[in-house]
């Protein structure tokens, strides 16, 4: 017997149990089950949400995987793509969705991971752009990162949880402890990561996540959100958005070492590459409801830190990335759809800004290949251009998620491919 007609027996069945509570004989709604076309990876959660008709209604699963009472459907383990089918029906409606299921993705390729706020982690490939997969995490993805060795991190930004998966090989868990986490990184020395998060137990905290799943936490001030890691020296830096600081933190010990005043609303935050000076965010626009412009400002972090440098107004700056290469700042204004490019010594205008996609989030500069990546969350699209030559690259920008707010660039290495029987 086909699945299909399968399906056909098992939505005569919903419909039949729920008849009796039925009151009249009117036509019945069509619903439909939130998914993406795009395959779903082993380890997915995607929680049934669905729209046409009222719930209550029962569920229904054909093929690999779970469904479990409280209606959120878990991807087995496949070997080679297939497909399963979703069907939820009442009374009064009647819906179903087909998804396609994959192999975990191949760590042997480059890939682009994209915190996807509404679908999940979206893998692509880096060299053409086009999607493999999705990492459905039963949560709303705030940022991505992922180390040498293959291990990506994803906090619920919603939530209170962090999707940990590794490449190699392939293995994906839900860790709890971790509320309202805002960005992520991870120190590559450990292998431990790094969460801000906006609300823990009255405070913005700094949340740490060892390789052996153990949780600590510790108070950095109002709101934590944006976060850069000094991988020399194991220093953790926060900004605290609320509050206008930025707090220094042992990422060993967890112990906060100094708070310093940086700028109102400091969101985004980013790290020369011998960690000697510090760049942070304003996150402002004179023409909101804030009444002042946005900026960036440099501090040097040799001895105590010290303001170096200012950058002039800014119209809604959000997020920034480090170009060592070219001694560049690369800025997004999410009111503008633009990225400033910005002197990293003087935060004077070393170019005219790049015309980008609606709302430009947190950008990533992949310094392997030369290549500056910006999701747009207004868009549901991530630009691509070449920091040699500011041009957009071939592909770009190309679809991906609803709504991205972060991107994480993975490249093979000798270490982490499988070995070859």
């Amino acid at each position: 017997m086909t699945w299909a007609r399968l399906g056909l027996l098992l939505a005569a069945s919903l419909l039949t149990a729920g008849a009796a509570a039925r009151q009249s004989h009117g036509q019945l709604a069509t619903g439909r089950i939130a998914a993406t076309a795009w395959p779903y990876f082993p380890g997915s959660e995607l929680p049934l949400r669905l729209t046409g008709f009222a719930p209550p209604y029962h569920a229904a699963l054909l093929g690999p995987g779970r469904l479990s009472t409280g209606g959120v459907y878990e991807v087995d383990s496949v070997h080679f793509p297939t497909t399963a089918m979703l069907i939820a029906g009442n009374a009064t409606g009647l819906a179903a969705a087909t998804l396609h299921i994959a192999p975990p993705p191949s760590a042997d390729r480059p890939m682009a991971i994209v915190a996807s706020y509404d679908d999940g982690l979206v893998f692509h490939d880096a060299r053409n752009y086009s999607v493999l997969g999705l990492l459905a995490m039963g949560g709303a993805p705030g940022a991505v990162a992922v180390d040498p060795s293959g291990i990506i991190a994803a906090p619920d930004t919603d939530g209170t949880s962090l999707t940990h998966a590794a490449l190699v090989p392939w293995n994906v868990a839900t860790l709890g402890g971790v509320p309202t986490g805002d960005d992520v990184g991870i120190e590559a020395t450990s292998g431990a990561i790094f969460v801000t998060n906006r609300e823990a137990e009255g405070s913005g905290a700094l949340t740490r996540i060892d390789k052996n799943g153990s949780v600590t936490r510790t108070s950095t001030g109002a709101t934590a959100e944006g976060l850069a890691i000094d991988q020399r020296r194991g220093i953790v830096y926060v900004a605290n958005t609320n509050d206008g600081t930025v707090a220094a933190v042992d990422g060993r010990t967890m112990r906060v070492l100094r708070r310093f005043p940086a700028v109102d609303r400091v969101f985004s935050l980013a790290l020369s590459s011998d960690g000697s000076m510090l760049y942070a965010v304003s996150n402002q626009s004179a023409g909101s409801f804030l009444g002042a412009p946005g900026s960036v400002v440099a501090f040097a972090l040799r001895s105590r830190p010290r303001t170096i440098a200012r950058s002039g107004s800014l119209n809604f700056p959000l997020g920034i990335a480090f170009d060592a290469a070219g001694r560049r700042v690369f800025v997004t204004e999410e009111g503008l759809g633009e990225v400033d490019v910005l002197d990293a010594q003087t935060l004077r205008r070393k170019a005219p800004p790049l015309q980008t996609c609606t709302t430009p989030w947190k950008p990533a500069l992949d310094p392997q290949t030369s290549r500056l990546y910006i999701p747009c969350a207004g868009s549901d699209a991530v630009d691509v251009f070449d920091t040699k030559t500011l041009r957009r690259v071939r592909g770009a920008p190309f679809r991906t998620g609803s709504y991205p707010l972060s991107v994480a660039l993975w490249h093979p290495s000798e270490r982490t491919l499988p070995r070859k029987q």
